[in-house]
Parts: C-alpha cells; structure tokens; sequence
C-alpha cells in the first residue's frame, strides 16, 4: 500500500500546486517550528487563498534521522513522511484570525527506542479537524498557533527492538491522536 499511495498523494500536491495561479496575498508558506522540535521533522505546508474566508492547504512533513544508530541500547527514531490536503474557514478573513481546518493525511512511519525499546512502524490514512489563531506580524508575515486531531486507519507492525526484526505484533486498527500543536511562520505573497 505505502509505495502507490506515495505515488497517488503526490501526483494530487503536484496537480494542486500545478493548476494554481500566482497572484498578489494568493498564496502563502509555512513551517511549523515545533515539528522541529519533534526530533528535527522537516515540514512544509503550502496555501493558497480561494476566497475570502477560504484557503487550501497542501503539506509534507519529513523526517529521515536515526539518533545514536549502532548502540542498541540507547537507539532512538521518529522517522516519518507524511502527505496532506485540507481546507481552512477563516472567520474574518484569509491570513489573519481565528480559523477552523480539515485535513486528508497519509503517513508512513517508524518510531521507537523513545519510551521503550519496541519500534513501531506502518501506514497510517484518516482526517482530522483543527482549529488556530493567526497574528499578522508585517504585511506578508504571519505567525499561526493550531492544534488539531486525526484518526483513520493504521496498518502496523511492531517490532521488539530497533534491529534485531523479530516481530511481536501486526495488522490493522483504528486510531485517534492529537496532532498539528503548531507554532508556525507563514510568508504571504
């Protein structure tokens, strides 16, 4: 599943960014500082302005690190890529104030060494709701706080340790996590 709907996810960002014009306070982009924080996940999230209350949202989240790798004991990863499409109502208008989000999102993942030596790894597919407030800092500068929850279906498997492969436990279950505590800086242009 996760190699076709790669390729599915993908082809829909580069359709949307694609068939899109550019105009003036049109678009704008953000980076979340806290995914930073999240053990280094690289993020991105593009949007562009419809109407007045309404923006959609193309985003990519990216994490390819593995700290302390070769020491079994004290390994640790949150690697992940992540694909998302959604839409934001805002209340007053786009680029400023409180506003309410739904997201489509795909994520492939592999974590563990954090709380236990167990890694966890999968697929996971669902959408989620967020709510947030922007405050304009400059005329194309903005910073955004949000929070939201996602649930869907998870396809897992859960390994006892980070390399020795001996699998404790897989299939398939639905989830609900919290996701998207954000403190984001967005250019407008």
């Amino acid at each position: 599943m996760g190699t076709d709907m790669r390729r599915i996810l993908v082809c829909v960002l580069v359709a949307f960014t694609m068939t899109v014009p550019v105009r003036a306070q049109k678009f704008s982009i953000s980076t979340d500082a806290l995914d930073y924080a999240c053990l280094g996940t690289l993020n991105a999230e593009i949007s562009y302005a419809t109407a007045r209350h309404w923006s959609l949202t193309a985003g990519v989240k990216y994490n390819p690190f593995t700290f302390r790798k070769g020491d079994v004991e004290r390994q640790f990863q949150f690697r992940q890529q992540s694909y998302s499409i959604g839409a934001r109502f805002w209340l007053w208008h786009i680029w400023s104030g409180w506003w309410f989000a739904g997201k489509l999102r795909w994520q492939e993942y592999n974590q563990g060494g954090i709380l236990s030596r167990k890694t966890y790894e999968g697929d996971r597919l669902g959408g989620g709701l967020y709510a947030g407030y922007t405050h304009m800092l400059a005329p194309h500068f903005n910073v955004e706080f949000g929070f939201g929850l996602w649930t869907g279906a998870d396809w897992y498997k859960v390994y006892s340790c980070q390399t020795c492969g001996l699998t404790v436990s897989q299939g398939r279950r639905a989830f609900i996590l919290p996701d998207d505590l954000m403190i984001s800086f967005a250019y407008v242009f």
